[in-house]
């Protein structure tokens, strides 16, 4: 799938796009061309260190911003697939900023559509948060609004070849800014800071996010919604399997957050298969037949009223699990 293929990952410099790139490398290191955008010189200088034009005569490294339609546009040449990793994911920074987060995540979803089209790249694979679902939150409604522009943008492709996918994950175990750096920094304070008690998340580990993209890259119709079947975590055994001599301290939960997370809402089972390793929410108005989708993925159409809640999830993370998950991050 990927050999010959010119790629560009919006992003690139981030938690997701070092592993895509690091995974793509590892399977065709003769990959035609990858391109890294990101609007960070350092991390680019950073990360060409690991992965050298040198070694990797395909890697590119390119300075530009998603806000910037004209710099978006000129990367997009000759590329074959964009994935989309680029946003401002931080709630309460969005929350502050909300234009900001606007101008990044919702004009910088139309401007990855719209150099994708003029460019006539084939796939592009945006990537969204289990905070989309439902939000309550600034950063979820920019993702549930991208997420809507990336599926419409289906419609209007015309006579071009370009699919539109979306694929949606929980929380990524150790990724900059999440909790697992957070707790780990508190615990030599002896204190870990409790927002909920009964708090729980998703979890999926770096390297089941990359093989859900590349799974989409390579299977999608265009309009589709992806969704991983992963296990959630309770965040007081979180706590314990980092600092289980810590004390606990309840501090209550931060503006825009919620006690559970959901990736598939009730609203959405009218419209949801089961492909077995991964949940698929198909677009209203898809350009393709249902039907077919179905028998060709041996789909199953998940019940009305069914949702995906990290609190009623039928599987989870033991402290033991997470002991050894974060022992895989810090110890990569």
């Amino acid at each position: 799938m990927l050999k010959g293929r010119n790629i560009l990952i919006t992003g690139g410099t981030g938690s997701f796009g070092r592993k895509f790139v690091e995974t793509v490398l590892k399977k065709c290191p003769d990959i035609s061309r990858l391109v890294v955008y990101s609007r960070d010189e350092l991390k680019q200088y950073e990360m060409a260190q690991l992965f050298p034009e040198a070694k990797y005569p395909g890697i590119r490294y390119f300075i530009g911003d998603v806000r910037d339609s004209k710099r978006l546009d000129t990367a997009c040449e000759g590329i074959d697939m964009v994935i989309h990793a680029a946003a401002l994911k931080q709630v309460p920074t969005a929350e502050y900023n909300p234009m900001e987060c606007i101008k990044t995540n919702v004009i910088g979803a139309e401007n990855v559509i719209n150099a994708a089209l003029n460019r006539g790249v084939k796939n592009v694979v945006a990537l969204s948060t289990d905070k989309a679902a439902a939000p309550i939150n600034l950063y979820g409604a920019t993702k549930l609004c991208a997420d809507k522009l990336f599926i419409a943008a289906n419609n209007i492709r015309g006579k071009r070849e370009t699919k539109f996918s979306v694929v949606r994950y929980g929380n990524v175990m150790g990724s900059r800014g999440s909790v697992v750096p957070f707790f780990l920094q508190k615990k030599k304070s002896g204190t870990l800071p409790i927002t909920d008690p009964n708090m729980t998340r998703f979890n999926i580990t770096l390297e089941e996010g990359v093989a859900l993209v590349l799974w989409a890259l390579e299977n999608q119709w265009g309009g589709e919604l992806l969704v991983p079947k992963i296990p959630s975590f309770r965040i007081t055994d979180l706590a314990k399997a980092i600092g289980p001599a810590c004390k606990h301290e309840v501090v209550g939960i931060r503006a825009g957050e919620k006690i559970h997370e959901e990736m598939i809402t009730e609203a959405d089972s009218y419209t949801t298969v089961d492909l077995g390793k991964y949940y698929s929410i198909l677009p209203v108005a898809p350009l393709w037949q249902r039907e077919e989708y179905i028998k060709h993925f041996k789909a199953r159409p998940v019940q009305p009223g069914f949702k995906y809640n990290s609190g009623t999830n039928d599987r989870w993370l033991t402290v033991e699990n997470l002991k050894e998950l974060i022992t895989e991050f810090t110890n990569p």
